[in-house]
């Protein structure tokens, strides 16, 4: 039973680990089309841009998911976009990253009886979460477009909202939605999906362009491009071959191995401060906590929360310690710093880590941009 729970912990911990042949990108650059356009509603009624809420139940959120279209979608400026947690109290994203939300979601109920414009869903620590369920049901019937984020998507089918709708995940979680939820149509080979009121993605890093595509459709092409530009991402389409992505057995049995190997693992600090890049901290603490063999703690000199570059409140976990390693800061892009993060976890825990990066988090670093 032991080692039973021990795989389940790899899988869901770093994205199924398992190894793609040509791994999709996040950052696309097809000929075809820049961008896939969504289709959104008006704000609704007094709002001069749509109020956007990115939400996370307390017990844990992935921290990409949480995180990308919170940054984006402020650094664009097109809308008001706010942190939601589903109770009290901190807020537990993955890979070592916790914060405070804005607010509850009864408080924000009670501050916007209107609702939101836009619920941004990322994967759940408990998708069957009965409160987050009910409160996406009601935000759904009072108008709002629901997006779910990679395995977001099991909380949004477990509200019903796809039902009769087209809709799509991780790779790795597609058959057993699949199975779970036949009602509705799985989508595969496309980044992202919108159906009606719903918009899915598929993996992880999936969170970046469908952000850009969100931006494009609230404030236009140009503001959108300007938001890209300063990613370092070239365009958002709907480019994706999800037959490229495959369970590896061996790849998997070596990390619940590396998971065991306890004696080989280590804390290794990410520095924070008020005014960091909340999305280059997501993707770094992302890229270096899937390889099973290290522990991403965010430090600072001081004990008082860090507010990120576009406002999001960072609890720090400890004080720096001599000894321990510091995730290297690069110099550039969000985009080129993803793709240097991944290289530095590879020199230092091996092709395995790298490729449970690229897997989990559904990227291909070796793509042009």
């Amino acid at each position: 039973m032991k080692y039973v729970v021990l795989a389940m912990v790899v899988a869901v911990g770093a994205g199924m680990a398992t190894a793609p042949q040509a791994a999709a990108a996040a950052t696309l650059t097809s000929d075809a089309a820049l961008s896939a356009p969504l289709t959104l509603p008006r704000p609704k009624a007094g709002r001069a841009r749509p109020l956007v809420v990115v939400v996370a139940q307390n017990a844990g959120a992935e921290v990409t998911d949480f995180v990308v279209p919170y940054g984006v979608l402020k650094d664009s400026g097109v809308a008001d976009v706010r942190a939601l947690s589903t109770g009290e109290g901190p807020v537990q994203l993955l890979r070592g990253i916790l914060i405070t939300a804005d607010q509850t979601i009864t408080d924000f109920d009670e501050a916007e009886p209107a609702g939101a414009d836009i619920v941004v869903v990322p994967a759940q620590m408990s998708p069957n979460d009965p409160v987050l369920i009910a409160w996406l049901r009601s935000q759904a019937a009072r108008g709002a477009v629901i997006v779910s984020v990679c395995e977001g998507a099991r909380v949004v089918a477990r509200a019903g909202l796809f039902e009769g709708r087209q809709a799509t995940s991780h790779w790795s979680s597609l058959q057993s939605l699949e199975r779970t939820y036949p009602r509705t149509e799985w989508v595969r080979n496309r980044r992202y999906v919108q159906d009606g009121p719903v918009i899915s993605t598929t993996g992880v890093t999936a969170s970046i362009p469908v952000s850009l595509a969100l931006v494009e459709a609230i404030g236009g092409r140009d503001v959108a491009l300007a938001t890209a530009g300063r990613l370092g991402v070239s365009n958002w389409n709907l480019d994706h071959r999800t037959g490229d992505f495959s369970l590896s057995r061996t790849d998997f049995v070596r990390a619940v191995l590396r998971v065991l190997a306890f004696w080989t693992h280590e804390q290794m600090e990410l520095p924070v401060a008020d005014g960091i890049d909340e999305v280059n901290m997501a993707l770094q603490s992302d890229v270096w906590g899937r390889s099973a063999r290290a522990r991403v703690v965010t430090t600072s000199t001081s004990t008082a929360p860090v507010i990120s570059e576009h406002g999001l409140i960072i609890l720090p976990a400890d004080q720096p310690r001599p000894g321990r390693f510091v995730i290297p800061t690069e110099a550039g892009t969000t985009a080129s710093r993803l793709d240097g993060a991944i290289e530095a976890m590879g020199r230092r825990y091996g092709p395995l880590g790298r490729r449970l990066a690229v897997s989990g988090l559904e990227y291909d670093p070796t793509s042009s941009r």
